[in-house]
């Protein structure tokens, strides 16, 4: 029997955290956001000293790695050694330093588990950039989003304006283009849609209309049933 998850994978800024989550609230169910993971690692990386190439370091980091999640209204709070760092994970050094650890295949290898643990009878909503190849091969539903560098870039650039951060969209559009040939080249779980995944590019696309495809595909596989 296939797990009730619906996997949703895609590269950096392309939605998915954000569709993830209204998905996960609209139908009642867990979420998983992958890459807060590989960001707390990065960030409990620097609090400890901790180079991002020290790969057995940083895998015995991982398998410890003292989480939790809490959901809440509008989102989600997350804390990590007693501290909350929801929104210090969510730094553009720190999603560089993420996009680094996750590279190194000891690092994906001692988060798999701690992913996997994440299901729940009621469903789960996995975000990340592999959770249709690797962590959820057997999804009932594999959601692959994407759009353009430019877009993507725009999207990032409003984000952080809005938070007051000093930042710049020619900036952005680099570290973007450098994230995604890091993903997408790297030797284990590369970013790619899985075989049965539906492809949906986003650039031309609300919230509101990448959702409702969703929820569509959702309710033609029957899947909350």
């Amino acid at each position: 029997m296939s797990p009730k998850v619906i996997a949703i994978d895609g590269p950096s800024g392309s939605g998915k955290g954000t569709i993830a989550g209204l998905l996960a609230r609209q139908l009642g169910w867990k979420l998983l956001d992958s890459g807060a993971l590989y960001r707390l690692l990065a960030f409990a990386a620097r609090n400890h000293g901790i180079s991002l190439n020290n790969e057995e370091a940083l895998k015995t980091l991982a398998a410890h790695l003292d989480v939790q999640f809490f959901a809440e209204d509008g989102g989600q709070r997350i804390v990590l050694e007693g501290e909350e760092v929801t929104d210090l994970i969510r730094t553009e050094q720190v999603g560089d330093g993420a996009s680094q650890v996750a590279a190194l295949p000891c690092v994906r290898e001692a988060l798999l588990q701690r992913q996997r643990d994440f299901l729940d009878e009621q469903g789960l909503v996995a975000d990340g950039r592999d959770m249709g190849t690797v962590v959820f091969p057997r999804a009932p539903l594999k959601v692959f989003l994407t759009a353009g560098a430019e877009e993507r870039a725009r999207r990032r650039f409003q984000q952080l304006k809005d938070k007051g951060e000093d930042v710049t969209l020619a900036s952005l559009l680099d570290e973007i283009r450098t994230r995604d040939e890091r993903d997408t080249q790297r030797a284990v779980s590369p970013l790619k849609p899985a075989a049965d995944a539906i492809v949906l590019d986003s650039t031309e696309l609300s919230i509101e209309q990448v959702l409702e495809r969703i929820l569509s595909e959702v309710a033609r596989r029957d899947i909350t049933g």
